[in-house]
C-alpha cells in the first residue's frame, strides 16, 4: 500500500544520522546578555503616598510622577483604586530594583506614625518631595 520510505540524501535538509537540522538561531544557553551599565541603568525609587482617608501607600517605580498619575486616575495598584491618593509624601532613590524592593518591604513593616516621620525626614532632607 504505502510506498517505501526513501533514504535521505545529503542536501535534502535532513541529516543522514536522523538528527534534526541545526537551528539557525543560537541556543539560549549560548546567548549572553550584558548587565546594564551605569550609564543606561535607571535608578528605582521607593515612594510614599498619603491617601484621602489618611492611610499611607508605599510602592516602587522608576518614574514616580508617571506612577502617581496612574494611581490618581485609578490605573495604579488595587489599593489606591479604593483609597485614592491625596498627595505624594516623598521618595527615596536606590541603584537597582532589588534594593528598592527590600527597602519597600522594610517601610511597609513600619507603623503609620513611623512612615509619616520617615516622609517628614525626606521632605526636610530634600526640601520637597521628589516625584
Amino acid at each position: 500500500m504505502g510506498g517505501a520510505r526513501r533514504r535521505p540524501e545529503a542536501g535534502d535538509g535532513e541529516r543522514l544520522d536522523g538528527a534534526p537540522p541545526p537551528s539557525p538561531l543560537p541556543s539560549p544557553r549560548n546567548v549572553t546578555v550584558a548587565p546594564p551599565t551605569p550609564a543606561t541603568a535607571r535608578p528605582w525609587r521607593v515612594y510614599l503616598i498619603e491617601c484621602v482617608d489618611g492611610s499611607i501607600y508605599t510602592g516602587i517605580a522608576v518614574d514616580v510622577a508617571a506612577r502617581y498619575a496612574a494611581h490618581a486616575c485609578g490605573k495604579g495598584a488595587r489599593y489606591t483604586r479604593s483609597h485614592p491618593p491625596a498627595r505624594l509624601l516623598g521618595s527615596v532613590e536606590f541603584p537597582d530594583r532589588s534594593s528598592a524592593l527590600k527597602a519597600e518591604y522594610r517601610i511597609k513593616q513600619l507603623t503609620a506614625a513611623e512612615k509619616r516621620s520617615l516622609a517628614a525626614s525626606l521632605i526636610g532632607a530634600e526640601g520637597a518631595p521628589s516625584p
